[in-house]
């Protein structure tokens, strides 16, 4: 039997998605993938401090560090195979990955995404701005998807989706919150397991 799918987790921020796959493993839900390294585009992102705490491995790769995004990505590929990295996990990484990176890693990269794809989603679509486009529309619904990453932004195959329901006098910040404990937080850690599970199993 193969071990567990290597993940890596590319972070930006503060982490919360991070925290809940660090939750999740730690909880015994993901079977049959492993956290193995955390990788941030800034150094200052309090997701390192929850992945050093959790004793997973961290390493820093800043764009501006790099003369184009061509050698910043490059350096990002070299530390996954380093570590022998089968799953990518984007979660609230800020920087858009080309297409040759993506095309490396044929559904092989997932994301979540703070709506119901197709809607509120694409180029400009990140953090509050989807949550207000979501209320200013008067959408009664809204949710997460948890998808493959290609070269189109938020274009890659749906895995998984939670619909979050939007309640009178939500503001940007209060669907945000809910959008992530009810939808965000619960389908990443279980499309994790997913498609770490397939992985395992393709080597058999």
């Amino acid at each position: 039997m193969k071990e567990k799918t290597k993940i890596a987790v590319l972070v930006s921020g503060g982490g919360t998605n991070l925290q809940a796959l660090i939750d999740f493993e730690k909880s015994g839900g993901l079977k049959h993938g492993r956290l193995s390294l955390v990788i941030s585009d800034n150094p200052n992102a309090y997701a390192l401090q929850r992945a050093k705490s959790a004793g997973i491995k961290t390493e820093t790769i800043c764009k501006k560090d790099f003369e184009n995004r061509s050698e910043f990505e490059k350096a990002i590929v070299k530390t996954l195979n380093d570590n022998n990295i089968e799953l990518i996990i984007l979660a609230g990484f800020m920087t858009i990955l080309g297409e040759k990176f993506t095309s490396l890693y044929p559904e092989r990269i997932i994301n979540v995404h703070p709506s119901l794809i197709p809607s509120f989603c694409g180029k400009g679509f990140y953090g509050l701005r989807v949550h207000e486009a979501a209320l200013s529309y008067g959408v009664k619904v809204t949710g997460a998807t948890v998808h493959f990453v290609n070269e189109i932004p938020d274009g890659g195959r749906i895995i998984l989706q939670k619909a979050v329901e939007i309640e009178e006098g939500d503001t940007p910040e209060i669907l945000q919150k809910r959008v992530m404990q009810q939808a965000e937080w619960i389908i990443l850690t279980q499309a994790a397991e997913k498609i770490s599970k397939e992985i395992m199993m393709s080597y058999e």
